[in-house]
Protein backbone atom coordinates (compact mmCIF):
# COMPACT_ATOMS: atom_id res chain seq x y z
CA UNK A 1 0.00 0.00 0.00
CA UNK A 2 2.92 2.36 0.99
CA UNK A 3 4.30 1.46 -2.11
CA UNK A 4 1.29 2.45 -4.32
CA UNK A 5 0.72 5.60 -2.64
CA UNK A 6 4.61 6.81 -3.51
CA UNK A 7 3.81 6.21 -6.82
CA UNK A 8 1.43 8.74 -7.49
CA UNK A 9 3.66 11.08 -5.91
CA UNK A 10 5.38 13.02 -8.91
CA UNK A 11 6.97 15.58 -6.71
CA UNK A 12 11.16 15.61 -6.30
CA UNK A 13 11.05 14.98 -2.70
CA UNK A 14 8.88 11.78 -2.89
CA UNK A 15 10.39 10.43 -5.99
CA UNK A 16 13.53 10.56 -3.52
CA UNK A 17 11.88 9.06 -0.67
CA UNK A 18 10.31 6.23 -3.64
CA UNK A 19 14.05 5.28 -4.42
CA UNK A 20 14.56 4.51 -0.66
CA UNK A 21 11.95 1.56 -0.75
CA UNK A 22 12.67 0.38 -4.50
CA UNK A 23 15.77 -1.70 -5.64
CA UNK A 24 17.08 -0.11 -8.66
CA UNK A 25 17.63 -2.43 -11.16
CA UNK A 26 21.72 -2.74 -10.58
CA UNK A 27 21.15 -3.11 -6.68
CA UNK A 28 22.16 -6.81 -7.31
CA UNK A 29 25.34 -6.09 -8.89
CA UNK A 30 26.30 -3.27 -6.69
CA UNK A 31 25.37 -5.62 -3.24
CA UNK A 32 28.02 -8.15 -4.70
CA UNK A 33 30.64 -5.46 -5.83
CA UNK A 34 30.75 -4.38 -1.95
CA UNK A 35 30.62 -8.09 -0.77
CA UNK A 36 33.63 -8.44 -2.79
CA UNK A 37 35.22 -5.21 -1.81
CA UNK A 38 35.22 -6.57 1.96
CA UNK A 39 36.72 -9.91 1.56
CA UNK A 40 39.25 -8.09 -0.61
CA UNK A 41 38.34 -9.51 -4.21
CA UNK A 42 39.59 -5.64 -5.54
CA UNK A 43 39.30 -6.17 -9.49
CA UNK A 44 36.31 -7.89 -9.19
CA UNK A 45 34.62 -5.55 -6.69
CA UNK A 46 35.58 -3.20 -9.71
CA UNK A 47 33.70 -5.13 -12.40
CA UNK A 48 30.25 -5.52 -10.19
CA UNK A 49 30.67 -2.18 -9.31
CA UNK A 50 30.76 -0.50 -12.95
CA UNK A 51 28.49 -3.19 -14.28
CA UNK A 52 25.83 -2.02 -11.14
CA UNK A 53 26.34 1.37 -12.34
CA UNK A 54 25.55 0.28 -16.22
CA UNK A 55 22.53 -1.59 -15.57
CA UNK A 56 21.21 1.52 -13.13
CA UNK A 57 21.69 2.95 -9.82
CA UNK A 58 19.45 5.25 -7.43
CA UNK A 59 21.85 8.10 -5.99
CA UNK A 60 22.59 6.56 -2.77
CA UNK A 61 23.76 3.04 -4.46
CA UNK A 62 25.20 5.49 -7.24
CA UNK A 63 27.10 7.50 -4.75
CA UNK A 64 28.29 4.47 -2.36
CA UNK A 65 29.35 2.59 -5.98
CA UNK A 66 31.59 5.63 -6.63
CA UNK A 67 33.28 5.45 -3.20
CA UNK A 68 34.20 2.11 -3.58
CA UNK A 69 35.74 2.61 -6.92
CA UNK A 70 37.49 5.50 -5.87
CA UNK A 71 38.88 3.32 -2.63
CA UNK A 72 40.18 0.70 -4.68
CA UNK A 73 41.36 3.16 -7.14
CA UNK A 74 43.17 5.26 -4.43
CA UNK A 75 44.96 1.63 -2.62
CA UNK A 76 46.00 0.99 -6.62
CA UNK A 77 48.34 4.33 -6.42
CA UNK A 78 45.70 5.99 -9.05
CA UNK A 79 44.75 9.46 -7.77
CA UNK A 80 43.38 10.67 -10.62
CA UNK A 81 40.88 8.23 -11.38
CA UNK A 82 40.13 7.79 -7.06
CA UNK A 83 39.31 11.82 -7.02
CA UNK A 84 37.38 11.00 -10.57
CA UNK A 85 35.54 8.38 -8.73
CA UNK A 86 34.93 10.95 -5.26
CA UNK A 87 33.83 13.06 -7.70
CA UNK A 88 31.14 11.46 -9.36
CA UNK A 89 30.07 10.48 -5.71
CA UNK A 90 30.02 14.04 -4.49
CA UNK A 91 27.68 14.71 -7.45
CA UNK A 92 25.33 11.48 -6.79
CA UNK A 93 25.11 12.58 -3.41
CA UNK A 94 26.40 15.92 -2.51
CA UNK A 95 26.19 15.86 1.32
CA UNK A 96 28.40 12.49 1.58
CA UNK A 97 30.81 11.96 4.37
CA UNK A 98 32.99 9.27 5.13
CA UNK A 99 33.45 7.12 8.46
CA UNK A 100 35.92 8.22 10.83
CA UNK A 101 37.86 5.25 9.72
CA UNK A 102 37.28 5.74 6.04
CA UNK A 103 37.96 9.74 6.37
CA UNK A 104 41.23 8.93 9.05
CA UNK A 105 42.71 5.97 6.15
CA UNK A 106 46.02 7.86 5.01
CA UNK A 107 45.33 7.00 1.38
CA UNK A 108 42.25 7.83 0.32
CA UNK A 109 41.34 10.49 3.42
CA UNK A 110 43.13 13.26 2.45
CA UNK A 111 42.25 12.63 -1.31
CA UNK A 112 38.32 12.47 -0.33
CA UNK A 113 38.98 15.71 2.07
CA UNK A 114 40.67 17.80 -0.98
CA UNK A 115 37.56 16.68 -3.72
CA UNK A 116 35.61 17.50 -1.17
CA UNK A 117 37.11 21.05 -0.52
CA UNK A 118 37.12 21.92 -3.90
CA UNK A 119 33.33 21.89 -5.06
Amino acid sequence: MLAASLAACESAPMKSLQQLFQSSPGYSSLRDGLRQYDDGAYADSAKSLNGAHEQGLNDPERADAHKHLAFIHCASNRERSCREEFRKALAADPALELTPAEVGHPTWGPVFKSVKAGR
